[in-house]
């Protein structure tokens, strides 16, 4: 038996809040990324899902060491790959001293079961990593709730796949026996859970509704987009704040709400979390009460990573997440983002300033034909940034005659 048999715990095990022992282990674990290429997508849309996978790995702590994925009609109903591959990745865990294996769907509790025993390693499906990540990040009271929410809520459909001692205790029809009285026990037990984190939950909502409610004179304007697509940066340049940002998935998980002042023309700005693509429902359902601040405001402003080359499927993402919170009638404005990094990624070193203002042009044509009005800046090099705050003052002074069109405004 090897060392990594002998260590081997099998089961989620998330600890929200504690200091210790948080998520993955705190050194870096050998991680393999898994997905299957079914009917509906082409093998270039997988191959930079897993690579999203292992960025997301990489902000939980894991190392990626090699990525698999096998074409399938569908995903296998016991062990999500079929056989021939899984006995492949089992092979190379054993000769490459892998940790953790991660696939890139959601996984029913059997299916984690049983692949836990074959592989003999710890199994993550994309829910439970992006989960990890949340519980990770959180640091409010607030946001520390709503994972935990999220986790129990993931949990509860899992247990009885999850729970592998039940298959020693096997009985007839109804798996009568001891075992099932410890899973209705459990089951009881995570219900308790969820009933108790959803009334602190609710508490926790009154007090941020009585906040908004407080801010309710001025204008709100929020930043929403696809996670890493630099809101954080777009808010500490406008705001002149030092909100966290960071070149990983999630770095801002609890909303920031900054109050900001062009020209004397005060508005409320705020920072919410990054949307994903298969971003958990559960999650999405817990986090509601934080993205109050997106669908209760005012405006949005769609921050896009136009250096990503899946930006467009980035956009798709947002805008059915926002349909999802009910916030897709909110007026918006796409701010393209990145536009530095767009030019050191795809302009040729070979080609000539005219050319390369040529190509850029054409693009901005592109954006607007697609999408209609919209910025393109880089907040970190503050390219487009004049621009930025004299279009969104306008849009607030517009809003402001909208929305109190018998105030005097004394900015």
């Amino acid at each position: 038996m090897s060392r990594h048999q002998k260590e081997y715990q099998g089961g989620q095990d998330w600890n929200v809040g504690k200091s210790e022992d948080k998520g993955l282990r705190k050194d870096a674990e050998r991680a393999v990324l898994i997905a299957v290429v079914s009917r509906e997508q082409t093998v270039e849309q997988v191959k930079e899902h897993l690579d999203e996978l292992q960025f997301l790995a990489e902000t939980a702590g894991a190392i990626t060491i090699k990525q698999f994925y096998q074409n399938l009609d569908h995903p296998d109903k016991r062990t999500y790959i079929g056989k021939g591959k899984l006995e492949e990745v089992i092979q190379y865990v054993e000769d490459n001293d892998i940790d953790l294996v991660i696939i890139d769907d959601d996984l029913s509790g059997k299916q984690t079961s049983i692949l836990e025993k074959e592989i003999k390693r710890k199994i993550l499906d994309r829910s439970s990593l992006i989960l990890d990540i949340f519980a990770n990040r959180a640091q409010t009271a607030q946001s520390k709730t709503q994972v935990e929410l999220a986790q129990m809520q993931y949990l509860l459909p899992r247990l009885r796949g999850l729970w592998t001692h039940l298959e020693r205790q096997r009985g007839g029809i109804g798996m009568r026996g001891p075992g099932e009285k410890e899973i209705e026990t459990d089951r009881r037990i995570v219900n308790d859970k969820i009933s108790g984190l959803k009334k602190q939950l609710a508490k926790i909502e009154k007090q941020s509704e009585v906040q908004r409610k407080n801010r309710s004179n001025m204008i709100r304007v929020a930043l929403v987009g696809y996670t890493n697509a630099g809101k954080s940066t777009v808010m500490n340049v406008m705001s002149k704040s030092k909100v966290f940002a960071e070149n990983k998935l999630f770095a801002t998980l609890d909303t920031t709400v900054r109050k900001v002042v062009i020209e004397r023309t005060p508005f409320l700005l705020s920072d919410t979390v990054g949307f994903i693509r298969k971003l958990p429902h559960h999650l999405i359902e817990s986090f509601k009460s934080t993205l109050a601040e997106a669908n209760e405001s005012d405006m949005l402003l769609h921050v896009v990573d136009m250096s990503h080359p899946q930006y467009e499927d980035h956009i798709a993402t947002v805008n059915r997440t926002l349909k999802e919170l009910g916030a897709e009638k909110i007026p918006s404005i796409y701010i393209f983002n990145k536009i530095d990094l767009y030019r050191e990624k795809y302009f040729d070193e070979l080609l000539t300033q005219e050319e390369k203002d040529d190509i850029e042009t054409e693009l901005r044509q592109t954006l607007t034909e697609r999408y209609g009005d919209n910025l393109v800046i880089s907040a970190k090099s503050g390219e487009g940034v004049d621009d930025f705050k004299i279009r969104l003052l306008e849009e607030v002074k517009n809003l402001y005659a909208t929305r109190f069109p018998y105030r005097t405004q004394y900015w």
